[in-house]
């Protein structure tokens, strides 16, 4: 029985010193600003799930299908493609055929007006992602600071019993601090991993949707130029 004694004592120890047991020994408003900020990374991941897609950006179908409107000249038809559609492509053609003047060739208003708008679509779209970016940033920063201020307690309680706590209670409670640095890891790992994705698809599918839209708009000033 005597010799059981160390292992039930050891066992009782790591039950104490559990993380969920350092997380509510350790809950401050660091971990509340952790916790918020794991929760807005959350929902901004589960938001570029649901709109950072191809269907949203550069649509492939309707891409082709405008593109054969405009080397048949059908301008109607694309102007009411587009007025239906809130795609990236979309839009900046939608901004484009605004500048569409039936009895000129020239068309450099159309090609300007349409590179404006994709760049105020582009940093649109590039902003929806950027939350990620900052909490993924700012995640270890407050850690960091919740374990600064976790060592001054720490140290301070030391002083403060005059030099007579244990090393158990000093190691308690340095790990206390360290557990908002290890929360602070935990959610910008997975927020700047999410970021560097989406980043990569939201600069492949825009790229992608201003060349369709330049292809679009060099068909119709071409078609203009033949009627001509």
């Amino acid at each position: 029985m005597l010799g059981d004694m160390p292992l039930v004592l050891a066992s009782e120890g790591a039950a104490r010193t559990s993380l969920w047991s350092l997380f509510v020994q350790s809950f401050d408003v660091f971990t509340i600003l952790l916790l918020a900020g794991s929760l807005v990374g959350v929902a901004v991941i589960f938001i570029c799930v649901k709109e950072v897609k191809e269907a949203n950006i550069a649509p492939e179908a309707l891409g082709g299908r405008l593109l054969d409107y405009a080397k048949q000249g059908r301008i109607d038809d694309i102007k009411d493609a587009v007025g239906r559609d809130d795609s990236f492509l979309s839009r900046v053609l939608r901004v484009g055929l605004q500048h569409h003047a039936p009895d000129k060739a020239d068309k450099t208003m159309m090609r300007e007006a349409a590179e404006l708008s994709a760049s105020e679509e582009s940093a649109r779209w590039f902003r929806k992602i950027d939350l990620l970016n900052v909490i993924g940033n700012l995640g270890p920063l407050v850690g960091l600071a919740g374990t600064v201020w976790g060592m001054i307690l720490a140290f301070t309680s030391l002083g403060d019993s005059g030099g007579n706590a244990g090393p158990a209670q000093l190691s308690l409670g340095i790990s206390k601090a360290l557990f908002h640095t290890l929360l602070g890891l935990c959610v910008a790992i997975p927020c700047l991993a999410a970021y560097g994705v989406y980043r990569g698809i939201v600069d492949r599918l825009c790229t992608r949707g201003i060349v369709m839209a330049s292809d679009i708009l060099e068909a119709i000033a071409k078609e203009r130029k033949a009627d001509s």
